[in-house]
C-alpha cells in the first residue's frame, strides 16, 4: 500500500501528566484487582474528574483533518510484561495496568464501549497474532495485509474513536491509516458513494453476528457531515459484485485515493495511536509470526463521543445483525 511522506502527528505527554496518569490507574487496579471489573469501569468517571485540566486538553480527541494522531510519552517496560499471548482469551491480567491507563484515555475522550458477542465484552482487547487465523481478516491475523477499514463498519452503533495502544512491537511492524479528508475525489464519485448501495457484512470476529437472519442493509460509503465528509468502508465485508459497475468504479477510485494519502505509523511500546473512525480507515501491513512471545502485542479501546453528528440519522434504523454494545457507564 502507498504511504504519504509526510509523519502522522504526534502528540506528547510530559511527564507529569505521565505519573499522574499511570499513578491514578494504579490506584483504581489496586481497589479494585481486575482490569475488567464492573466496579472500575464505574470508577473510570469520578477519577478523569480528579485528573488535571493539562491532562484533559492533552487527551482531547482527534481535531485535525490528518483523523489520528500517535499519543507518545507512556512507557512499557518490556520485561515486565511477560510473553505474547497467542490468544486473547489467554492474556488473563498480563498487561492489566495497561489497561486501565487506555480506559483512562478512552474516558477522557469520550465513553467506552465493548461488545457483548467480541473477547467476552471485554472493554479492552488484546490484538496478538494467533495460529490458524494467519489469513482471516481480523487482528488476529498475520500473513495477509489487514485492508484498510471502518472498524466495525457493519454496525450503527460502532466507536467513533479508536485507540490502539503498543504494548510489544520488536519487528516495527506498521499500522496504516488514511483519512477521507485528505483525499480528492470528482463530484461524480462523491455522489455515487453517498447512495446507500450495498451493505456491510459482520467481520469474522463476530461469529454470532454473521448468523443473524435479518436482511443486510445498504448503507452509504460517504456521508457529507457539517464538518466534512465522513466515511463507513470495509471492503474486505462488502458484497461488492452485487453493486453496479458506476458505483463500484468510484469505490475503487476511493480505495486509490485512501491508499496514496495513506500514512504507516511503527508503534513504539507505550506509544496509543488515535484514529478518528468516522473520518480515517486503519489496516496492517502483513508480516511473519514466531508465535514464540516476543510477536506483535497491542491493545485496542473503543470510545463514543456523545452529542456527535457525524453520521447519517438513517443508521438508527439498522438491525445492526443483532450485536449490542455496552457502555461502560451502564456496566
Amino acid at each position: 500500500m502507498p504511504t504519504a511522506a509526510v509523519p502522522a502527528p504526534v502528540r506528547r505527554l510530559d511527564a507529569d501528566h505521565v505519573t499522574e496518569l499511570t499513578a491514578i490507574a494504579a490506584e483504581l487496579l489496586d481497589i479494585h484487582s481486575s482490569a475488567t471489573s464492573p466496579a472500575l469501569l464505574a470508577d473510570l468517571a469520578p477519577a478523569c474528574r480528579r485528573l488535571s485540566r493539562g491532562l484533559h486538553d492533552a487527551l482531547r480527541p482527534v481535531d485535525t483533518s490528518d483523523g489520528l494522531f500517535v499519543l507518545r510519552g507512556l512507557h512499557i517496560d518490556d520485561t515486565e510484561l511477560g510473553p505474547t499471548p497467542g490468544h486473547w482469551s489467554t492474556v488473563g491480567e498480563a498487561g492489566a495496568l495497561w489497561d486501565v491507563v487506555l480506559l483512562l484515555v478512552s474516558a477522557l475522550m469520550g465513553t467506552p464501549i465493548a461488545w457483548d458477542g467480541q473477547q467476552d465484552g471485554r472493554f479492552v482487547h488484546n490484538i496478538v497474532p494467533s495460529p490458524g487465523h494467519e489469513r482471516v481478516q481480523t487482528g488476529a491475523s498475520s500473513s495477509v495485509l489487514l485492508t484498510p477499514h471502518t472498524e466495525d463498519a457493519f454496525h450503527p452503533g460502532r466507536a467513533h474513536l479508536l485507540l490502539l495502544c503498543c504494548m510489544r512491537n520488536h519487528d516495527h511492524i506498521a499500522t496504516t491509516a488514511a483519512s477521507i479528508r485528505l483525499t480528492e475525489l470528482s463530484d461524480n464519485d462523491t455522489a455515487e458513494l453517498i447512495r446507500p448501495v450495498a451493505p456491510i457484512l459482520p467481520d469474522d470476529a463476530y461469529e454470532v453476528a454473521q448468523q443473524f437472519g435479518g436482511r443486510p442493509t445498504p448503507v452509504p460509503t460517504l456521508f457529507a457531515g457539517e464538518d466534512g465528509l465522513t466515511l463507513r468502508f470495509d471492503p474486505a465485508y462488502t458484497p461488492l459484485g452485487e453493486a453496479p459497475e458506476s458505483w463500484r468504479a468510484a469505490y475503487r477510485r476511493l480505495a486509490d485515493e485512501l491508499a496514496r494519502v495513506s500514512v504507516a505509523v511503527s508503534l513504539e511500546p507505550g506509544d496509543v495511536l488515535v484514529v478518528d473512525n468516522d473520518m480515517a480507515v486503519h489496516g496492517r501491513v502483513p508480516f511473519t509470526a514466531r508465535y514464540d512471545g516476543t510477536d506483535r502485542w497491542l491493545k485496542r479501546a473503543s470510545v463514543r463521543v456523545p452529542g456527535r453528528r457525524t453520521r447519517p440519522e438513517t443508521e438508527a434504523a439498522e438491525h445492526g445483525y443483532g450485536q449490542a454494545a455496552l457502555e461502560a457507564w451502564a456496566a
